[in-house]
């Protein structure tokens, strides 16, 4: 296959929803229709007592979340697909955010019942902000939920989308005959009997045919009748360049448990999704087809393998050919590096690969060379934005618990940090370590992984801190600048690339500091200087 077809054939999308919308559980589902699996293992579901596919995380199995995230990669159809399913929990959703850098279109999954939840509102946000294709997928549609032109009207208002459904249901909850495929003009009937395996569909391509009312019943035929006619009415068309250009998102119905309507969803997803896309670098814009080598590392994982302590850092391929074992440029190393196994992925299994294409995503063992956000090319100076750190919501002193395994301890958190699963800031003042994150669940991670993966035990104290603003002078040697650090030296850190931060306790502390010392600029997210 040439070089070309290999883009074209690939699809790498992230899977984003608030917790316990079925994401998970959804992205078990197709990989039981790419034949990647023999049977989906439920999240929650005790009778089947294998965990899910793409939790692989002990902390995971024990809570029933996804705490990071886990590439998958199938093919169905021909088509390459590579899933990137990201963590719902609001207390990961740094990690969510950088995964979205690494998509090309994401599949939105709302709950029938509840709705658009706060989570789901952040994330689409920001993949509005960015104009990634979105395709929205109303999952658990076997229990009772809302009306489903309510919940079109909720999903335009409050995620601020413009919807046309692709799919329809016939009843819900305890009524849920199965869903109308307007895409395809099929009915699939549901059965409710198999979760695990897949079922079948009727081909209908007239809805008027009295053939209708022997299959769902009169009551349900006449409503579907209306219903159908009405979204005619309402909706717009299906267009493929708005959907690509993020002004038109489709929507799919279906219960994802009970493995139905995520065939549907799969079949039109290969058809209309993007192949990988080009990605804006400081420097230029990079087109997928071009030949020669570029990617970034969007996420470090240490320890994949507790047996052995490697580190993973992946790497989306966004133009030519990564090639096994040839020389490739870590551009802020400056250095030229080589990978003799770097791996493909299924959930625990990974694969070693000879050469990977624009689109995927590619595991490197690392001993500490890359951070998130690094660029490799074939000898270009190349640097790919769009990877921040937000400041923190949560800030502690981490203090060590056992004097014997210092050193155990700060290669641990050095290693945790550079995954970027919290933020290290170390005080001025006294080299207290203070560990900031975006939800309280991280800590508990962050204890887990430093007793299981390191050997070190450590404890938390609490501070009181507002936020972390990252400190920008306009002039290093004033005395303004002199003056903010003897005042607020017991507030001053410095974050893993040493840049000065100021850990502000309120609100009302950041409006005072910005007022008296205006040329004293503070910001939010790290990445000010770009």
């Amino acid at each position: 296959m040439s070089f070309l077809e290999e883009i074209a054939r690939r699809r790498t999308f992230g899977i984003i929803s608030h917790p316990d919308a079925g994401k998970t559980t959804l992205t078990e589902k197709l990989l039981l229709f790419g034949g990647a699996i023999q049977e989906a293992g439920a999240v929650k579901n005790n009778k089947i007592k294998k965990g899910a596919t793409s939790d692989f995380m002990e902390i995971e199995r024990q809570r029933g979340i996804s705490v990071a995230t886990s590439v998958l990669a199938f093919i169905y159809k021909d088509k390459k697909i590579n899933i990137l399913d990201t963590p719902g929990h609001k207390d990961f959703a740094e990690d969510t955010f950088r995964t979205l850098t690494a998509v090309d279109s994401v599949i939105v999954v709302i709950d029938v019942a509840k709705g658009v939840e706060p989570q789901t509102e952040k994330l689409v946000e920001v993949c509005r902000m960015r104009s990634i294709p979105m395709l929205v997928f109303i999952n658990k549609l076997d229990r009772e939920g809302k009306d489903a032109f309510d919940l079109l009207d909720e999903v335009e208002q409050k995620l601020g989308l413009t919807v046309t459904p692709m799919s329809f249901p016939i009843g819900m909850g305890y009524d849920f005959k199965g869903i109308y495929n307007i895409w395809e003009k099929k009915i699939n009937l549901f059965s409710g009997d198999n979760k695990t395996s897949i079922s079948e569909g009727v081909e209908f391509d007239d809805l008027s045919n009295p053939e209708l009312d022997n299959i769902v019943g009169e009551t349900a035929a006449e409503t579907l009748r209306e219903e159908i006619e009405l979204i005619s009415e309402v909706y717009p068309e299906f267009d493929r360049d708005e959907y690509l250009n993020g002004a038109l998102q489709p929507v799919f119905f279906g219960s994802a448990l009970n493995n139905f309507g995520v065939k549907e969803l799969l079949d039109a997803f290969i058809e209309i999704a993007p192949a990988p896309q080009p990605k804006k670098a400081e420097e230029r814009l990079v087109d997928s087809k071009e030949t020669k080598l570029t990617g970034f590392v969007f996420k470090i994982h240490a320890n994949m393998d507790p047996k052995h302590r490697d580190r993973l850092a992946f790497i989306k391929i966004v133009s030519g050919t990564f090639k096994r074992n040839s020389p490739y440029l870590h551009v802020r190393n400056g250095k030229k590096v080589k990978f003799s196994s770097p791996n493909a992925f299924f959930a625990e299994r990974k694969e070693i690969v000879e050469e990977s294409f624009p689109g995927d995503i590619v595991g490197i063992h690392d001993t500490g060379n890359f951070k998130i956000g690094d660029t490799l090319t074939e000898g270009e100076q190349l640097n790919f934005k769009g990877i921040p750190s937000f400041s923190p919501e949560h800030f502690r002193y981490v203090n060590n618990a056992d004097p014997m395994k210092s050193k155990q301890l700060y290669k641990g958190l050095d290693q945790l940090m550079d995954e970027g699963v919290a933020q290290l800031f170390t005080l001025d003042m006294n080299g207290r370590r203070v560990i900031g994150t975006v939800g309280a669940l991280q800590y508990e991670v962050i204890q887990y992984r430093l007793e299981h993966e390191y050997g070190a035990k450590c404890t938390y104290e609490n501070l009181q801190v507002h936020k972390a603003c990252w400190v920008e002078p306009e002039n290093p040697k004033n005395d303004e600048f002199k003056e903010f650090k003897r005042v607020k030296q017991r507030y001053l850190a410095k974050d893993k690339q040493g840049q000065l931060v100021f850990l502000a306790d309120s609100e009302f502390t950041i409006q005072m500091t910005q007022s008296k010392y205006p040329t004293v600029k503070l910001h939010f997210t790290s990445e000010f200087k770009n």
